[in-house]
C-alpha cells in the first residue's frame, strides 16, 4: 500500500507541474489506481453527503488535471514519443483506447532522447 501511496506523491507532489523526463509504467499505474479510487470515493460521499464533498470532489478533480496530463506527457516520454500525442485522447471513443495501449507500452530499457532511464524505487527498472 505504501508503494500506491508513494507512487502518487512522486507524481503529484514532486512533479506537479513538470512534462520533461520520464516516468515508468509501473509509477504511473500507481498513481491511475489511487486516483480512481480517491475520485469514487469524493464521488460516493458527494452523492451520498451533499454540497460539501461535491465542492471536495471538484476541487479534488480540477487540483489533479496538470499532475495527470504531466504524467502522462512523462509516461509518453519513456517510451520515446512526444507528448503532442496526448492529444488523440481527444478523438471520441477511439482516442481514449489508444492512449491506453500507448501508456501500456513498455518503455525504452535505456536513455532516450527524453532522458536516462527512470530509477525511482516503485519502477520495474530499478
Amino acid at each position: 500500500m505504501d508503494q500506491f501511496i508513494d507512487a502518487y506523491k512522486l507524481v503529484v507532489l514532486k512533479n506537479y507541474a513538470n512534462f520533461e523526463g520520464r516516468l515508468g509504467r509501473g509509477a504511473f499505474w500507481r498513481f491511475v489506481l489511487v486516483n480512481l479510487v480517491i475520485s469514487i470515493v469524493l464521488s460516493i460521499l458527494a452523492q451520498t453527503f451533499g454540497v460539501v464533498f461535491w465542492l471536495a470532489y471538484v476541487l479534488y478533480a480540477v487540483g489533479v488535471v496538470i499532475p495527470g496530463i504531466a504524467a502522462g506527457a512523462r509516461r509518453l516520454h519513456d517510451t520515446n514519443k512526444t507528448a503532442w500525442l496526448l492529444l488523440i485522447g481527444l478523438i471520441p471513443f477511439v482516442g481514449f483506447i489508444v492512449l491506453i495501449v500507448l501508456f501500456a507500452m513498455e518503455g525504452d530499457k535505456q536513455a532516450n532522447d527524453h532522458g536516462p532511464v527512470p530509477t525511482d524505487v516503485y519502477d520495474e527498472y530499478a
